[in-house]
């Protein structure tokens, strides 16, 4: 990241900066031509354009900011959901999920166990990529055995604390 000095800003958030300006000016000169010309809007490119520029806003936030975003994957929603909730209190962007889905590049998961039977191989592998870290009610050294196949970089048992929580999602960004 770059400083007051006037040090350039990372090779990242670089290109993250240039990228959302272009999607930015992309998404001005569409509603320009529309005034212009009286003709309608493209509502479907330009919400892709918005949703493109958020996604870089993330992304800027992220390298700059230091933003932690967390994916929460819970089969029981209503806990996924308090949790995000108890997460975004403390800072975090966070988003409840009752099941597994492609993560973001960055993205903190926090995993239930109990969903993994019901993964195909490649959300197995997407998965593991992440390090997640493994929430379960289940103590049996056979969970404790899977969160190792999937490179958990924690394992916390339920009910958890949301100190616990922060306390790991802490450890798992140190790691990079």
């Amino acid at each position: 990241m770059g400083s007051a000095t006037g040090s350039p800003p990372s090779p990242e958030l670089a290109a993250a900066l240039h990228r959302l300006r272009s999607t930015l000016a992309r998404l001005k000169a569409e509603l320009e031509l529309a005034q212009a010309d009286g003709t309608a809007l493209p509502v479907q490119r330009l919400l892709g354009d918005l949703d493109d520029a958020l996604v870089l806003l993330r992304t800027v936030e992220r390298e700059a900011l230091g933003l932690v975003t967390v994916l929460v994957v819970d089969d029981d929603l209503r806990l996924a959901e308090l949790t995000a909730r108890g997460l975004r209190r403390l800072g975090f962007e966070a988003e409840p999920a009752a099941a597994f889905q492609e993560p973001r590049p960055g993205e903190v998961v926090v995993f239930d166990l109990s969903l993994y039977a019901v993964l195909d191989k490649h959300a197995r592998s997407a998965l593991r990529s992440t390090r997640p870290i493994v929430v379960t009610g289940a103590t049996d050294p056979g969970s404790r055995a899977l969160a190792t196949t999937l490179d958990a970089s924690d394992y916390l048992v339920k009910p958890i604390e949301l100190e616990d929580l922060v306390a790991a999602i802490s450890r798992r960004m140190a790691e990079g």
